[in-house]
Protein backbone atom coordinates (compact mmCIF):
# COMPACT_ATOMS: atom_id res chain seq x y z
CA UNK A 1 0.00 0.00 0.00
CA UNK A 2 3.05 2.21 -0.89
CA UNK A 3 2.04 6.05 -2.46
CA UNK A 4 4.51 8.47 -3.94
CA UNK A 5 5.70 11.58 -1.23
CA UNK A 6 3.50 13.92 -1.92
CA UNK A 7 5.46 16.97 -3.48
CA UNK A 8 3.23 20.13 -3.06
CA UNK A 9 2.30 22.31 -0.74
CA UNK A 10 1.88 21.04 2.65
CA UNK A 11 -1.07 23.01 4.83
CA UNK A 12 -0.79 23.10 8.91
CA UNK A 13 -2.96 20.93 11.19
CA UNK A 14 -5.78 23.73 11.59
CA UNK A 15 -7.11 23.22 7.87
CA UNK A 16 -9.06 20.06 7.90
CA UNK A 17 -9.58 18.54 4.18
CA UNK A 18 -13.69 19.17 4.24
CA UNK A 19 -13.33 18.88 0.73
CA UNK A 20 -11.20 16.28 -1.65
CA UNK A 21 -7.35 16.94 -1.57
CA UNK A 22 -5.69 16.85 -4.90
CA UNK A 23 -2.51 14.72 -5.26
CA UNK A 24 0.07 17.43 -4.71
CA UNK A 25 -2.10 18.87 -1.35
CA UNK A 26 -0.70 17.29 2.00
CA UNK A 27 -0.86 18.40 5.32
CA UNK A 28 1.13 17.96 8.65
CA UNK A 29 -0.46 16.93 12.23
CA UNK A 30 -0.26 19.42 15.03
CA UNK A 31 3.56 20.53 16.42
CA UNK A 32 3.31 18.95 19.53
CA UNK A 33 2.56 15.60 18.20
CA UNK A 34 5.57 14.01 19.01
CA UNK A 35 5.93 15.15 22.57
CA UNK A 36 2.26 13.59 22.99
CA UNK A 37 3.57 10.17 21.56
CA UNK A 38 7.66 10.24 22.86
CA UNK A 39 6.49 11.64 26.66
CA UNK A 40 7.42 7.73 27.79
CA UNK A 41 11.09 7.87 26.39
CA UNK A 42 11.28 11.73 28.37
CA UNK A 43 9.76 9.89 31.55
CA UNK A 44 12.62 6.82 31.07
CA UNK A 45 15.52 9.20 30.24
CA UNK A 46 14.62 11.06 33.53
CA UNK A 47 14.23 7.93 35.40
CA UNK A 48 17.62 6.45 34.14
CA UNK A 49 19.63 10.10 34.83
CA UNK A 50 17.51 11.20 37.84
CA UNK A 51 17.78 7.50 40.27
CA UNK A 52 20.67 7.71 41.33
CA UNK A 53 20.79 11.67 41.76
CA UNK A 54 17.74 11.52 44.41
CA UNK A 55 19.33 8.26 46.23
CA UNK A 56 22.42 10.50 46.90
CA UNK A 57 20.32 13.62 47.92
CA UNK A 58 18.74 11.22 50.45
CA UNK A 59 21.33 10.05 51.50
CA UNK A 60 23.40 13.53 52.41
CA UNK A 61 26.06 12.47 49.64
CA UNK A 62 27.49 14.97 47.12
CA UNK A 63 26.38 14.64 43.82
CA UNK A 64 28.50 13.18 41.44
CA UNK A 65 28.22 15.67 38.50
CA UNK A 66 28.82 18.74 40.93
CA UNK A 67 32.06 17.62 42.49
CA UNK A 68 35.31 18.72 40.99
CA UNK A 69 34.40 21.45 38.62
CA UNK A 70 32.13 18.71 36.39
CA UNK A 71 28.94 20.75 36.63
CA UNK A 72 29.62 22.80 33.29
CA UNK A 73 30.30 19.26 31.68
CA UNK A 74 26.60 18.08 33.21
CA UNK A 75 24.92 20.89 31.62
CA UNK A 76 26.71 20.67 28.29
CA UNK A 77 25.37 17.07 28.25
CA UNK A 78 22.16 17.87 29.40
CA UNK A 79 21.66 20.88 27.23
CA UNK A 80 23.55 18.06 24.28
CA UNK A 81 20.57 14.90 25.14
CA UNK A 82 17.98 17.91 25.11
CA UNK A 83 18.86 19.41 21.69
CA UNK A 84 19.01 16.02 20.02
CA UNK A 85 15.66 15.05 21.64
CA UNK A 86 13.83 18.68 20.38
CA UNK A 87 15.60 18.08 16.91
CA UNK A 88 14.07 14.07 16.92
CA UNK A 89 10.41 15.30 17.66
CA UNK A 90 10.77 18.21 15.19
CA UNK A 91 12.39 15.81 12.12
CA UNK A 92 8.99 13.65 13.57
CA UNK A 93 6.73 16.12 13.27
CA UNK A 94 8.46 17.50 9.90
CA UNK A 95 8.27 13.98 8.30
CA UNK A 96 4.58 13.12 9.05
CA UNK A 97 1.86 14.47 6.71
CA UNK A 98 -1.21 13.40 5.22
CA UNK A 99 -3.77 13.97 2.86
CA UNK A 100 -7.65 13.00 1.88
CA UNK A 101 -8.68 12.75 -1.34
CA UNK A 102 -12.60 11.47 -2.68
CA UNK A 103 -11.00 7.52 -2.13
CA UNK A 104 -8.15 7.52 -0.12
CA UNK A 105 -6.52 8.50 3.21
CA UNK A 106 -3.00 7.97 2.82
CA UNK A 107 -0.54 8.66 5.63
CA UNK A 108 3.83 9.53 5.26
CA UNK A 109 6.21 9.03 8.35
CA UNK A 110 9.33 8.13 9.24
CA UNK A 111 12.67 9.79 9.20
CA UNK A 112 15.26 7.19 8.08
CA UNK A 113 12.60 4.64 7.21
CA UNK A 114 9.76 6.01 5.38
CA UNK A 115 6.23 4.47 6.00
CA UNK A 116 3.79 4.94 3.20
CA UNK A 117 -0.01 4.08 4.52
CA UNK A 118 -3.24 4.36 2.59
CA UNK A 119 -6.48 3.21 3.22
CA UNK A 120 -9.27 2.81 0.75
CA UNK A 121 -12.72 5.01 2.61
CA UNK A 122 -14.90 2.61 0.64
CA UNK A 123 -13.20 -0.20 2.72
CA UNK A 124 -13.45 1.53 6.46
CA UNK A 125 -14.52 -0.78 8.64
CA UNK A 126 -14.76 2.07 11.80
CA UNK A 127 -13.01 5.07 12.97
CA UNK A 128 -12.13 5.96 16.67
CA UNK A 129 -11.07 9.44 17.79
CA UNK A 130 -8.71 8.62 20.93
CA UNK A 131 -7.15 10.99 23.66
CA UNK A 132 -4.29 10.22 26.19
CA UNK A 133 -4.03 12.01 28.69
CA UNK A 134 -1.36 14.37 27.49
CA UNK A 135 -3.51 14.96 24.57
CA UNK A 136 -6.62 16.46 26.68
CA UNK A 137 -4.38 18.53 28.19
CA UNK A 138 -3.26 20.00 24.63
CA UNK A 139 -6.57 19.41 23.02
CA UNK A 140 -5.59 16.73 21.08
CA UNK A 141 -6.79 13.52 19.72
CA UNK A 142 -5.76 10.66 17.38
CA UNK A 143 -8.04 9.19 14.56
CA UNK A 144 -7.87 5.36 14.34
CA UNK A 145 -8.91 3.69 10.99
CA UNK A 146 -9.94 0.03 10.80
CA UNK A 147 -10.37 -1.24 7.24
CA UNK A 148 -11.32 -4.19 5.65
CA UNK A 149 -9.06 -7.25 5.87
CA UNK A 150 -6.06 -5.23 7.28
CA UNK A 151 -6.30 -7.57 9.86
CA UNK A 152 -4.47 -4.17 12.21
CA UNK A 153 -5.01 -0.50 11.94
CA UNK A 154 -3.94 0.69 8.32
CA UNK A 155 -3.76 4.20 9.85
CA UNK A 156 -3.05 6.17 12.72
CA UNK A 157 -3.43 10.09 12.39
CA UNK A 158 -1.62 11.39 15.37
CA UNK A 159 -2.56 14.32 16.54
CA UNK A 160 -4.48 16.88 15.49
CA UNK A 161 -6.61 19.45 17.45
CA UNK A 162 -9.84 17.64 18.62
CA UNK A 163 -12.19 19.78 16.69
CA UNK A 164 -10.37 18.91 13.51
CA UNK A 165 -10.19 15.58 14.27
CA UNK A 166 -14.33 15.01 14.75
CA UNK A 167 -14.80 16.57 11.71
CA UNK A 168 -12.65 15.26 9.62
CA UNK A 169 -14.20 11.73 11.28
CA UNK A 170 -17.20 12.85 9.85
CA UNK A 171 -15.83 14.17 6.70
CA UNK A 172 -14.41 10.31 5.69
CA UNK A 173 -17.21 8.52 7.83
CA UNK A 174 -20.01 10.51 5.30
CA UNK A 175 -17.38 9.71 1.85
CA UNK A 176 -17.24 6.15 3.33
CA UNK A 177 -20.67 5.66 3.63
CA UNK A 178 -22.09 6.54 0.12
CA UNK A 179 -24.27 9.18 2.10
CA UNK A 180 -25.40 11.93 -0.40
CA UNK A 181 -24.08 15.37 0.28
CA UNK A 182 -25.75 18.97 -0.62
CA UNK A 183 -24.48 19.20 -3.77
CA UNK A 184 -24.38 23.33 -3.37
CA UNK A 185 -21.39 22.59 -0.34
CA UNK A 186 -19.41 19.07 -0.35
CA UNK A 187 -17.43 21.00 1.83
CA UNK A 188 -19.69 20.57 4.57
CA UNK A 189 -20.02 17.05 6.23
CA UNK A 190 -21.87 17.94 9.65
CA UNK A 191 -21.46 15.29 12.47
CA UNK A 192 -24.33 13.31 11.81
CA UNK A 193 -26.89 13.49 15.15
CA UNK A 194 -26.94 10.94 17.72
CA UNK A 195 -30.16 8.67 19.90
CA UNK A 196 -28.14 7.95 23.18
CA UNK A 197 -29.05 4.39 24.33
CA UNK A 198 -27.24 3.24 27.49
CA UNK A 199 -25.27 5.29 30.08
CA UNK A 200 -23.47 3.78 32.79
CA UNK A 201 -23.39 5.65 36.54
CA UNK A 202 -19.81 5.39 38.47
CA UNK A 203 -21.86 3.43 41.04
CA UNK A 204 -22.68 0.79 38.51
CA UNK A 205 -19.07 0.61 37.26
CA UNK A 206 -17.63 0.44 40.66
CA UNK A 207 -19.75 -2.74 41.62
CA UNK A 208 -19.24 -4.06 38.82
CA UNK A 209 -15.43 -3.89 39.07
CA UNK A 210 -16.11 -5.14 43.04
CA UNK A 211 -17.93 -7.85 41.98
CA UNK A 212 -15.70 -9.00 38.95
CA UNK A 213 -13.44 -12.22 38.87
CA UNK A 214 -10.76 -9.88 40.48
CA UNK A 215 -12.39 -10.22 43.28
CA UNK A 216 -12.72 -14.11 43.11
CA UNK A 217 -8.86 -14.17 42.94
CA UNK A 218 -8.14 -12.16 45.32
CA UNK A 219 -10.25 -14.06 48.15
CA UNK A 220 -8.64 -17.10 46.50
CA UNK A 221 -4.94 -15.90 47.34
CA UNK A 222 -5.81 -14.82 50.52
CA UNK A 223 -7.45 -17.95 51.23
CA UNK A 224 -4.23 -20.21 50.52
CA UNK A 225 -2.13 -17.44 51.65
CA UNK A 226 -4.10 -17.65 55.21
CA UNK A 227 -3.99 -21.23 54.96
CA UNK A 228 -0.08 -21.81 54.18
CA UNK A 229 0.73 -19.22 57.00
CA UNK A 230 -1.67 -20.98 60.03
CA UNK A 231 0.02 -23.97 58.72
CA UNK A 232 3.85 -22.64 58.82
CA UNK A 233 3.00 -20.81 62.22
CA UNK A 234 2.03 -23.95 63.73
CA UNK A 235 4.31 -26.68 62.28
CA UNK A 236 7.04 -23.64 63.60
CA UNK A 237 8.13 -23.15 59.87
CA UNK A 238 9.89 -19.85 59.17
CA UNK A 239 8.64 -19.13 55.57
CA UNK A 240 6.39 -16.52 56.15
CA UNK A 241 8.41 -14.26 54.58
CA UNK A 242 8.34 -16.11 51.37
CA UNK A 243 4.46 -16.53 51.46
CA UNK A 244 4.26 -12.79 52.49
CA UNK A 245 6.53 -11.97 49.19
CA UNK A 246 4.01 -14.30 46.77
CA UNK A 247 1.40 -12.38 47.86
CA UNK A 248 3.07 -9.27 46.06
CA UNK A 249 3.03 -10.34 42.62
CA UNK A 250 -0.76 -11.67 43.30
CA UNK A 251 -2.08 -8.27 44.95
CA UNK A 252 -0.63 -6.59 41.89
CA UNK A 253 -2.26 -9.17 39.60
CA UNK A 254 -5.41 -7.98 41.48
CA UNK A 255 -5.43 -4.03 41.56
CA UNK A 256 -4.28 -4.46 37.33
CA UNK A 257 -8.01 -6.17 36.93
CA UNK A 258 -9.41 -4.09 38.81
CA UNK A 259 -8.16 -0.97 36.82
CA UNK A 260 -8.63 -2.96 33.59
CA UNK A 261 -12.53 -3.27 34.89
CA UNK A 262 -13.15 0.06 36.39
CA UNK A 263 -10.57 2.40 33.54
CA UNK A 264 -12.94 1.15 30.14
CA UNK A 265 -15.82 1.24 31.93
CA UNK A 266 -15.56 4.00 33.52
CA UNK A 267 -17.97 6.86 31.81
CA UNK A 268 -19.18 4.57 29.13
CA UNK A 269 -21.69 5.74 26.94
CA UNK A 270 -23.46 4.05 23.97
CA UNK A 271 -25.68 6.31 21.42
CA UNK A 272 -26.84 4.76 17.71
CA UNK A 273 -26.20 7.25 14.28
CA UNK A 274 -26.92 7.02 10.68
CA UNK A 275 -23.07 6.31 10.66
CA UNK A 276 -23.27 3.52 13.29
CA UNK A 277 -22.46 2.21 16.51
CA UNK A 278 -21.14 5.27 18.94
CA UNK A 279 -19.35 4.15 22.00
CA UNK A 280 -17.38 6.21 24.44
CA UNK A 281 -15.31 5.37 27.29
CA UNK A 282 -12.42 6.42 29.72
CA UNK A 283 -10.42 7.40 32.43
CA UNK A 284 -7.30 8.40 31.82
CA UNK A 285 -7.39 7.87 27.91
CA UNK A 286 -10.66 8.59 26.18
CA UNK A 287 -11.85 7.28 23.35
CA UNK A 288 -15.08 7.98 20.67
CA UNK A 289 -15.40 4.59 18.92
CA UNK A 290 -17.66 4.28 16.17
CA UNK A 291 -18.90 0.70 14.49
CA UNK A 292 -20.76 1.12 11.49
CA UNK A 293 -23.56 -1.15 10.62
CA UNK A 294 -23.02 -4.23 9.47
CA UNK A 295 -19.71 -4.74 10.60
CA UNK A 296 -20.52 -6.86 13.88
CA UNK A 297 -19.65 -10.61 12.93
CA UNK A 298 -20.47 -12.19 16.46
CA UNK A 299 -22.19 -11.32 19.71
CA UNK A 300 -21.46 -13.23 23.14
CA UNK A 301 -23.25 -12.18 25.98
CA UNK A 302 -21.17 -13.12 29.50
CA UNK A 303 -22.90 -13.16 33.09
CA UNK A 304 -20.17 -13.69 35.90
CA UNK A 305 -20.99 -15.40 38.77
CA UNK A 306 -21.00 -12.95 41.16
CA UNK A 307 -23.26 -10.73 38.67
CA UNK A 308 -26.26 -12.57 38.83
CA UNK A 309 -26.99 -10.77 42.33
CA UNK A 310 -27.75 -7.76 39.79
CA UNK A 311 -28.47 -9.47 37.22
CA UNK A 312 -26.05 -8.02 34.82
CA UNK A 313 -24.13 -9.14 32.09
CA UNK A 314 -21.24 -8.08 29.58
CA UNK A 315 -21.65 -8.29 25.60
CA UNK A 316 -18.29 -8.81 23.30
CA UNK A 317 -18.09 -8.50 19.90
CA UNK A 318 -16.13 -9.53 16.85
CA UNK A 319 -15.41 -6.38 14.48
CA UNK A 320 -14.54 -7.12 10.26
CA UNK A 321 -10.88 -5.68 10.37
CA UNK A 322 -9.95 -5.42 13.79
CA UNK A 323 -7.38 -8.48 13.57
CA UNK A 324 -5.54 -9.84 17.08
CA UNK A 325 -3.73 -7.33 18.53
CA UNK A 326 -3.91 -7.16 22.67
CA UNK A 327 -5.75 -3.71 22.50
CA UNK A 328 -8.28 -5.36 20.18
CA UNK A 329 -9.02 -8.04 22.70
CA UNK A 330 -10.28 -5.67 25.25
CA UNK A 331 -12.29 -2.51 25.50
CA UNK A 332 -12.57 -1.73 21.62
CA UNK A 333 -13.79 -4.86 21.10
CA UNK A 334 -16.86 -4.25 24.25
CA UNK A 335 -20.21 -3.26 22.92
CA UNK A 336 -21.24 -2.96 26.87
CA UNK A 337 -19.09 -3.49 29.89
CA UNK A 338 -22.19 -3.95 32.12
CA UNK A 339 -25.37 -3.48 31.72
CA UNK A 340 -29.14 -4.86 33.02
CA UNK A 341 -30.69 -7.32 30.91
CA UNK A 342 -32.96 -4.55 29.25
CA UNK A 343 -30.06 -2.71 28.47
CA UNK A 344 -28.54 -6.04 26.59
CA UNK A 345 -31.52 -6.27 24.59
CA UNK A 346 -31.23 -2.56 23.59
CA UNK A 347 -27.80 -3.45 22.46
CA UNK A 348 -28.69 -6.83 20.32
CA UNK A 349 -31.60 -4.81 18.72
CA UNK A 350 -28.25 -2.42 17.20
CA UNK A 351 -26.28 -5.10 15.95
CA UNK A 352 -29.40 -7.63 14.96
CA UNK A 353 -32.29 -5.28 13.94
CA UNK A 354 -33.99 -8.36 12.93
CA UNK A 355 -34.41 -10.96 15.73
CA UNK A 356 -35.90 -13.40 13.09
CA UNK A 357 -38.60 -14.29 15.60
CA UNK A 358 -42.10 -13.37 17.14
CA UNK A 359 -41.04 -13.34 20.66
CA UNK A 360 -37.44 -11.86 20.38
CA UNK A 361 -37.46 -11.29 24.35
CA UNK A 362 -38.38 -14.75 25.13
CA UNK A 363 -35.77 -16.51 23.21
CA UNK A 364 -32.98 -14.02 24.21
CA UNK A 365 -33.61 -14.35 27.65
CA UNK A 366 -34.12 -18.58 27.55
CA UNK A 367 -30.13 -18.15 25.73
CA UNK A 368 -29.33 -15.96 28.91
CA UNK A 369 -30.67 -17.79 32.00
CA UNK A 370 -32.84 -20.67 30.53
CA UNK A 371 -31.79 -24.76 30.39
CA UNK A 372 -33.46 -27.34 29.09
CA UNK A 373 -36.11 -26.69 26.18
CA UNK A 374 -36.62 -23.32 27.36
CA UNK A 375 -37.27 -20.92 24.22
CA UNK A 376 -37.31 -23.39 21.83
CA UNK A 377 -33.42 -24.70 22.80
CA UNK A 378 -32.14 -28.01 21.64
CA UNK A 379 -30.17 -28.98 24.51
CA UNK A 380 -27.75 -32.06 24.99
CA UNK A 381 -29.03 -35.36 25.25
CA UNK A 382 -28.92 -36.97 29.06
CA UNK A 383 -26.57 -39.65 27.84
CA UNK A 384 -23.77 -36.74 28.76
CA UNK A 385 -24.67 -35.73 31.91
CA UNK A 386 -21.68 -37.74 33.92
CA UNK A 387 -19.51 -36.06 31.28
CA UNK A 388 -20.89 -32.78 31.96
CA UNK A 389 -22.80 -32.87 34.94
CA UNK A 390 -22.87 -28.99 36.05
CA UNK A 391 -24.03 -27.95 31.98
CA UNK A 392 -25.89 -30.73 29.79
CA UNK A 393 -29.02 -29.06 30.54
CA UNK A 394 -27.84 -25.44 29.69
CA UNK A 395 -25.78 -26.48 26.45
CA UNK A 396 -27.95 -25.99 23.73
CA UNK A 397 -28.93 -24.07 20.29
CA UNK A 398 -31.71 -22.04 18.79
CA UNK A 399 -32.37 -20.96 15.11
CA UNK A 400 -34.27 -18.03 14.50
CA UNK A 401 -34.97 -16.97 10.65
CA UNK A 402 -31.68 -14.35 10.61
CA UNK A 403 -29.20 -15.44 13.65
CA UNK A 404 -27.71 -19.02 15.25
CA UNK A 405 -28.04 -18.83 18.95
CA UNK A 406 -25.72 -20.86 20.91
CA UNK A 407 -25.43 -20.91 24.69
CA UNK A 408 -22.99 -22.73 27.49
CA UNK A 409 -21.78 -22.36 31.25
CA UNK A 410 -23.16 -22.65 34.78
CA UNK A 411 -20.78 -20.94 36.86
CA UNK A 412 -20.00 -18.10 33.91
CA UNK A 413 -23.26 -18.25 31.94
CA UNK A 414 -22.62 -17.70 27.81
CA UNK A 415 -24.96 -16.54 24.78
CA UNK A 416 -23.29 -16.33 21.70
CA UNK A 417 -25.40 -15.07 18.42
CA UNK A 418 -23.83 -15.43 14.75
CA UNK A 419 -26.25 -13.78 11.84
CA UNK A 420 -26.38 -16.26 9.16
CA UNK A 421 -24.94 -13.90 6.84
CA UNK A 422 -21.96 -13.95 9.30
CA UNK A 423 -21.18 -17.78 9.26
CA UNK A 424 -17.86 -18.21 7.23
CA UNK A 425 -16.92 -21.59 8.23
CA UNK A 426 -18.29 -24.36 10.49
CA UNK A 427 -16.45 -27.68 11.45
CA UNK A 428 -17.79 -30.68 13.63
CA UNK A 429 -15.17 -31.33 16.24
CA UNK A 430 -15.96 -35.33 17.90
CA UNK A 431 -13.05 -36.94 20.17
CA UNK A 432 -12.69 -40.12 21.69
CA UNK A 433 -15.26 -39.93 24.22
CA UNK A 434 -17.60 -38.05 21.94
CA UNK A 435 -17.43 -40.71 19.41
CA UNK A 436 -18.33 -43.14 22.52
CA UNK A 437 -21.68 -41.49 23.38
CA UNK A 438 -22.19 -40.77 19.78
CA UNK A 439 -21.63 -36.57 20.42
CA UNK A 440 -20.43 -33.65 18.71
CA UNK A 441 -19.43 -30.06 19.22
CA UNK A 442 -20.14 -28.07 16.19
CA UNK A 443 -17.64 -24.46 15.62
CA UNK A 444 -18.36 -21.48 14.04
CA UNK A 445 -16.10 -19.45 12.61
CA UNK A 446 -16.37 -15.81 11.75
CA UNK A 447 -13.97 -12.97 11.40
CA UNK A 448 -11.10 -12.98 14.21
CA UNK A 449 -12.05 -11.82 17.69
CA UNK A 450 -12.92 -12.51 21.39
CA UNK A 451 -16.12 -14.38 20.03
CA UNK A 452 -15.89 -17.97 19.62
CA UNK A 453 -18.93 -19.69 18.78
CA UNK A 454 -19.66 -23.42 19.85
CA UNK A 455 -22.83 -25.25 20.02
CA UNK A 456 -21.76 -27.89 22.56
CA UNK A 457 -21.99 -31.82 22.81
CA UNK A 458 -25.53 -32.27 20.58
CA UNK A 459 -26.46 -36.00 19.26
CA UNK A 460 -23.84 -36.13 16.21
CA UNK A 461 -27.16 -36.47 14.26
CA UNK A 462 -28.50 -33.43 15.34
CA UNK A 463 -25.31 -31.98 14.52
CA UNK A 464 -24.79 -33.14 11.42
CA UNK A 465 -27.91 -32.07 10.68
CA UNK A 466 -27.46 -28.49 12.21
CA UNK A 467 -24.16 -28.03 10.14
CA UNK A 468 -26.05 -28.89 6.39
CA UNK A 469 -29.09 -26.73 7.83
CA UNK A 470 -26.71 -24.05 8.66
CA UNK A 471 -24.42 -24.09 5.36
CA UNK A 472 -27.74 -23.60 3.35
CA UNK A 473 -29.00 -20.30 5.51
CA UNK A 474 -25.84 -18.81 5.44
CA UNK A 475 -25.22 -18.92 1.64
CA UNK A 476 -29.12 -17.68 1.33
CA UNK A 477 -28.17 -14.67 3.91
CA UNK A 478 -25.43 -13.42 2.32
CA UNK A 479 -27.32 -12.84 -1.07
CA UNK A 480 -29.25 -10.41 1.03
CA UNK A 481 -26.24 -9.02 3.20
CA UNK A 482 -25.95 -4.63 3.02
CA UNK A 483 -23.18 -3.30 0.37
CA UNK A 484 -20.05 -1.90 1.84
CA UNK A 485 -21.62 1.45 1.22
CA UNK A 486 -24.25 1.14 3.92
CA UNK A 487 -25.90 4.31 3.43
CA UNK A 488 -26.29 4.02 -0.59
CA UNK A 489 -29.88 2.66 -2.30
CA UNK A 490 -28.99 -1.35 -1.81
CA UNK A 491 -30.25 -3.00 -5.56
CA UNK A 492 -32.39 -6.07 -4.72
CA UNK A 493 -30.50 -9.41 -5.83
CA UNK A 494 -33.11 -11.99 -4.29
CA UNK A 495 -33.71 -14.71 -7.30
CA UNK A 496 -36.44 -15.32 -8.80
CA UNK A 497 -36.87 -18.26 -7.56
CA UNK A 498 -36.50 -17.75 -4.07
CA UNK A 499 -39.62 -14.97 -4.52
CA UNK A 500 -41.39 -17.62 -5.77
CA UNK A 501 -41.36 -19.41 -2.77
CA UNK A 502 -39.35 -22.01 -3.63
CA UNK A 503 -37.05 -23.78 -1.28
CA UNK A 504 -33.34 -22.90 -0.34
CA UNK A 505 -29.98 -24.44 -2.21
CA UNK A 506 -29.38 -27.90 -1.02
CA UNK A 507 -26.70 -28.42 1.71
CA UNK A 508 -24.24 -29.71 -1.00
CA UNK A 509 -24.46 -26.63 -3.01
CA UNK A 510 -24.62 -24.31 -0.34
CA UNK A 511 -21.60 -26.36 1.31
CA UNK A 512 -19.75 -25.66 -1.52
CA UNK A 513 -20.53 -21.79 -1.95
CA UNK A 514 -19.82 -21.51 1.58
CA UNK A 515 -16.05 -21.58 0.97
CA UNK A 516 -14.29 -23.36 4.25
CA UNK A 517 -17.25 -25.23 5.72
CA UNK A 518 -15.49 -28.69 6.82
CA UNK A 519 -17.00 -31.58 8.98
CA UNK A 520 -13.83 -33.10 10.96
CA UNK A 521 -14.02 -36.00 12.77
CA UNK A 522 -11.57 -36.16 15.48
Amino acid sequence: MTTPEGTGPVSPSREVPLTPDRAENWHRVHPVSPFVRGWIALAAIAYFFGRDWFEAMFRGEPLWFLTEGRGIWAVVVLLVVMLLLVGAFVLSWWFTRYQVTEEHVRVNSGILFRQHRQARLDRVQAIDVIQPLLGRIFGLAELKFEVADAGESAVRLAYLPLASAQQLRATILARASGAELDPEHPDEAPEAPEHPIVQLTPQRVVGATVLSGATVALVVVVVVIGVAAAVGYVADWGGLPVLLSALVPGMIAVAAGYWSVFSTAYNFRAAVSPDGIRLRYGLLETRAQTVPPGRVQAVAVSQPLLWRTKDWYRIKINVAGYGVSAENSGARTTLLPVGTRDEVMQMLALVLPDPGTEDPFGVFTAGLVGQNNDGGFVTSPARVRFLSFLTWRRNGFAVTETALLARSGRFVRHLAVVPHERTQSMALHQGPVARKLRVADLQLQTTVGPVSPVVYQMDIEVARRLFNEQSARAAAARRHSVPERWLERRQESVPEQEEAGMPAPAAGAAGAENGKAEDEQR
